[in-house]
């Protein structure tokens, strides 16, 4: 008796576990048996947009011309302040000429005498020349006094050159400004001794009722750029792109618009990227050399397929939609990105106008995954 319970309850355990087996299976294979993932879409639009891109910017006058010795002295007169807007012409400094007019009048003075053995050499040459007449000079004499003459004349010319040095050192003593523009600081003092060999400019004086503008950048922006502009050469390219607008240190905007007028022959081989240079006016000198700011270049593009940032992906610095074809398939694809408006990315390719695109929830999915497509209803943000 006892041995039937035993064997009736074995029995009734084996019986147990193989239901529990089957449901466990039977739960497991509904899992795997389950649907496509459902997901919500929306198609790609067109509309107009703003592409504004800003980079870092410094500022440079229309010329900035260092102001150096031409002759060697003392500084003896400042006439001019730091700061101070100059004139081309105007007197700057004064270097101490004393020398410089000894030496002029030292010129003159052998010009002088010069001139007296010219003449001395030409009374010669003339006696002689009628002595050769009656044959009483020789041929030989005839020559030597020639040759002294000729002697004498370049002695002449020699002197006058030596006059005109002395003038030109007498005249570079007194340091003019070569244009007009404002005065930076100055490397010397009173008193100071000028050299041509000074390392150190006297100073700057900043030519700034145009400004330079130099920006950077990067290759992909500069294709792009020679992409979206129109023209057969870079030069037709820039005569054709948009002014930019300035902003300075403080966040506001500069009153007046520049225009793009100089890039580059090549790219920076350290840094990767290409230098542009943008004009602007500055009549009331609010800019100077030294500033910096941003330059701000905006782009309007019409009828460009827009996608919300939110429904893309960035691995490694290459952006990807989902998106799903005719068989209901999730597809990746590598979209190419012109630039961004407000919380959308304006596509140059990859994808136009009407593809359907998953708007969310694709983290979970795989490429070649079927999925169930639902429209959605809510406004894109």
């Amino acid at each position: 008796m006892k041995q039937n319970v035993v064997k009736k309850r074995t029995t009734n355990l084996f019986i147990a576990l193989v239901l529990l087996s089957s449901c466990t299976g039977k739960r497991q294979g509904d899992g795997y048996q389950q649907g496509p993932a459902e997901v919500l879409f929306d198609t790609v639009t067109t509309g107009d947009a703003t592409i504004r891109n800003e980079y870092a910017s410094a500022i440079e006058g229309l010329s900035n011309i260092e102001i150096r010795p031409q002759v060697n002295g003392y500084l003896q007169k400042i006439f001019v302040d730091e700061g101070d807007y100059v004139r081309a012409g105007q007197t700057l400094f004064k270097i101490e000429d004393r020398i410089f007019r000894e030496q002029l009048t030292n010129a003159k003075a052998a010009l002088a005498v010069a001139e007296s053995n010219l003449l001395t050499a030409k009374i010669e040459l003339d006696r002689k020349t009628e002595l050769t007449k009656s044959r009483i000079v020789s041929d030989i004499q005839m020559q030597e006094a020639q040759a002294s003459y000729a002697a004498a004349n370049a002695s002449v010319a020699q002197a006058r050159s030596a006059i005109a040095s002395a003038q030109i050192n007498l005249d570079f003593s007194v340091i003019k400004s070569p244009v007009n523009g404002y005065i930076g600081r100055f490397n010397y003092r009173l008193g100071s001794l000028l050299s041509t060999t000074n390392q150190e400019a006297i100073t700057v004086v900043s030519d700034n009722h145009q400004v330079y503008a130099y920006f950077s950048l990067s290759e992909r922006d500069f294709v792009r750029f020679q992409r979206e502009h129109t023209g057969s050469t870079v030069a037709e390219k820039l005569q054709n792109a948009a002014p930019v607008a300035l902003l300075l240190s403080d966040g506001q905007e500069y009153a007046t618009k520049g225009r793009i007028d100089a890039v580059e022959g090549q790219f920076n081989k350290n840094t990767g990227s290409i230098t542009f240079r943008a004009k602007f006016d500055n009549p009331n000198a609010a800019l100077r050399s030294g500033n910096t700011g941003k330059i701000v270049m905006v782009q309007q593009l019409k009828e460009m397929p827009l996608l919300p940032i939110a429904s893309t992906v960035t691995y490694q610095d290459k952006v990807f939609a989902y998106t799903v074809d005719k068989e209901n398939k999730v597809v990746q694809i590598p979209v190419t990105i012109s630039g961004k408006s407000e919380d959308n990315f304006i596509i140059r390719e990859g994808l136009k106008q009407g593809d359907r695109y998953i708007a969310q929830g694709f983290e979970r999915l795989q490429p070649g995954m079927p999925v169930t497509a639902q429209k959605q209803t809510q406004n894109k943000k």
